[in-house]
């Protein structure tokens, strides 16, 4: 094989760090921004907030470069700080708020601990330790416990979570587990260890006082019809119960007034918080998006390092002097992120303005490619702009995914957004009469009478996703 050079020209693509870095903020939610940026904080000594203390800035400028004046600065006393804030008398809000603040006191620990929330099984626990069971009760009610989901039903059939404890319990009994069921079945939420939903109504009924109304004929509808009840079948559930209609809604209202979920009491719900990115307002006429200024960071160059790096840049310092690029790249990739969005979010506003003045129904068929024309970026850099941003607007908070949709054709030639579409289900099906719901055909008919043709599988699909149930469920009793 010959050895040779060759000379050739190609093209290719290179991520340079700064844009990796703007990418990455782009595709970041507020939340999400405000988490890195506070890690590049801790990183990068030549990045700061602009609301920091100003003293170390008015410190750096003050003319004490030599080790004397330092030395006196430090020295100096301060008798006006000492005499600016008179010492006052603790009123009760404050002695309150000191035994709050407080480690040391017991009752104040008790409380916390008390309102913090425990799980289901904590609390099924605290109950099993004071209950007058024999040790092998309550070892075989905390197995069951330890078997039970967040909604407190059990996972389980009663034969697998017996034939599991019987390799540590000798000589044991289905019957001593069905025993251990009934005890933890009587235990607070009512209806916690359930095998079913019915079972679950069943026992939070019986636990009602014998002369609630209708709560005999719950009772047996829940252990018995509980199918028919979901199907609305009202003739048949009142040849089974033999009742009338008055009796059957008495019946269905008290078990519409019972929990399906009692275990679902004790979980902890994680709070998601939403800051919105832009807010859209109506100015003149026009409808304007403007940047949330509590949501943009304000960052700059620390000047005191800036400043050591100026004076001492020949005798070094390629680390500062990195670190200082590093945070001006930052800075400009913060606000260049926030431009886009701006820009985005303005975009998307002149195109829904229907929206803005009418609702959903208003909602017309945007793509991605239309916003990237119109702002001349790619469309995987709008798909990053619209993820995880919020829009604040008269009409509530949506994220800007929300103004892109498919649209379906109309008799006129024209095109009609996937959201109005279902805007206008909900609508039809809120007129509707509840003796007779419109079903997912009436409803395909309706909106061809409006110019709309849709399938009677799409208004169904449609439907589904506004968690809306069929018309037979819709049905009243």
């Amino acid at each position: 094989m010959k050895h040779s050079l060759q000379l050739k020209l190609g093209q290719h693509l290179t991520l340079t760090p700064q844009l990796q870095q703007s990418i990455r903020l782009l595709q970041l939610s507020t939340l999400e921004l405000n988490q890195e940026l506070e890690q590049m904080l801790q990183d990068n000594p030549l990045l700061e907030r602009e609301d920091e203390d100003e003293a170390s800035y008015a410190a750096a400028e003050a003319p004490a470069h030599t080790a004397e004046a330092e030395a006196q600065s430090t020295e100096t006393p301060q008798p006006e700080s000492a005499e600016s804030e008179p010492a006052t008398a603790l009123d009760d809000a404050d002695w309150n708020d000191y035994s709050t603040a407080g480690g040391d006191d017991e009752d104040s620990d008790y409380a916390q601990g008390s309102i913090s929330g425990s799980t289901l099984r904590e609390h099924l626990l605290n109950q099993l330790i004071v209950s007058p069971l024999t040790l092998r009760d309550r070892t075989l009610v905390a197995a069951l416990i330890d078997d039970l989901d967040e909604a407190g039903f059990l996972t389980q059939p009663l034969e697998d979570i017996t034939a599991g404890l019987q390799s540590e319990l000798e000589e044991l009994e289905p019957e001593e587990v069905e025993t251990a069921l009934k005890h933890l079945q009587n235990m607070d939420p009512t209806g916690v260890g359930a095998r079913n939903l019915a079972e679950c109504l069943t026992l939070q009924l019986r636990a009602l006082p014998p002369d609630t109304p209708a709560r005999d004929a719950a009772m047996r509808l829940t252990a018995h019809y509980l199918d028919l009840l979901a199907a609305r079948d009202v003739g048949k559930l009142k040849k089974m119960l033999g009742i009338d209609d008055p009796a059957l809604r008495a019946a269905r209202a008290l078990i519409l007034s019972l929990n399906p979920r009692p275990g679902a009491a004790f979980g902890v719900d994680e709070t998601h918080y939403v800051i919105p990115d832009v807010y859209v307002r109506k100015v003149k006429g026009m409808w304007i998006a403007s940047l949330n200024a509590d949501a943009m960071p304000k960052l700059r160059v620390n000047r005191v390092y800036a400043d050591i790096l100026a004076r001492h840049r020949e005798s070094g310092g390629n680390q500062l002097a990195s670190q200082l690029q590093e945070a001006r790249w930052l800075i400009k990739n913060v606000q260049q992120r926030f431009d886009t969005i701006l820009r985005v979010s303005q975009a998307i506003v002149d195109r829904q303005k229907h929206f803005f003045e009418h609702g959903e129904v208003a909602m017309r068929p945007l793509v991605l490619r239309e916003i990237a024309d119109a702002v001349e970026l790619h469309e995987s850099t709008i798909s990053r702009v619209t993820t995880q941003k919020y829009m604040m607007t008269p009409r509530g908070l949506y994220e800007l995914k929300y103004f892109f949709g498919s649209h379906v054709s109309t008799d006129n030639g024209g095109a009609c957004s996937s959201t109005a579409i279902r805007a206008l289900i909900k609508q039809l099906i809120a007129a509707e009469s509840s003796k007779k719901p419109l079903s997912d055909g009436q409803l395909a008919e309706v909106l061809g009478q409006q110019g709309i043709v849709v399938a009677r599988r799409t208004v169904a699909k449609y439907r589904e996703l506004l968690q809306i149930p069929p018309a037979n469920m819709r049905r009243a009793l």
